[in-house]
């Protein structure tokens, strides 16, 4: 809890000292995302859980995936080749864009809600995980000040599936080893409840 606490006094405070980035121009970003739209939607609403949803993300956490999809820092080999092309103000202006649309709700699996809504407000004290909404807020909105993500209307099973690359190592891209630290605290069976709960948050 304490490690938590640290994380989030250097989040909020990094994004004051961090130096600012160009301004993104969201009518620029629609023209640049129509490259995107295959996979994530036109409006960042994907059509297909395979893709995670970009509408209503803020606009740090965005611009910092592209430059760590860009300079490997989070490896994935469909989205390094689409940013490899891509400016500072590329990604400024794509992020601005989905940034400033609307996610589409999600649904709450019903045999899962309990278990999820306990770990999401409350973590597992037995187990040392700590309540997801410390960070992506009781909304499920994020922290944007902090580069911490929406998760709210995202696709369960795509949350599922960054809970268990962060346990793995898979994904590394996490401030400190944060996700890293919490994710592999985590049971599958936890993975899968807080991922439906969030994904029903709105």
């Amino acid at each position: 809890m304490k490690k938590l606490l640290i994380m989030m006094v250097m989040g909020v405070s990094l994004a004051f000292v961090m130096p600012i980035m160009a301004a993104g121009d969201a009518s620029a970003g629609k023209s640049k995302s129509a490259v995107c739209a295959a996979c994530h939607g036109v409006d960042g609403n994907s059509p297909s859980d395979m893709f995670p949803k970009l509408a209503g993300q803020g606009e740090g956490y965005l611009i910092k995936q592209l430059a760590d999809f860009q300079s490997g820092d989070r490896n994935n080999a469909v989205m390094a080749p689409m940013v490899a092309a891509l400016s500072e103000q590329d990604m400024a202006d794509l992020a601005a864009y989905y940034a400033g649309n609307t996610v589409t709700p999600g649904a709450v699996s019903e045999d899962l809600l309990n278990a999820g809504k306990t770990l999401y407000r409350a973590g597992n004290k037995e187990s040392g995980v700590p309540a997801c909404m410390a960070c992506h807020g009781p909304t499920g909105a994020g922290i944007p000040a902090a580069k911490w993500p929406a998760l709210a209307g995202q696709y369960s099973t795509y949350i599922e599936a960054q809970l268990k690359a962060f346990a793995g190592g898979e994904r590394s891209n996490d401030l400190n080893d944060m996700m890293r630290d919490i994710a592999s605290k985590m049971t599958e069976s936890e993975m899968k409840a807080v991922a439906a709960y969030a994904a029903g948050l709105h």
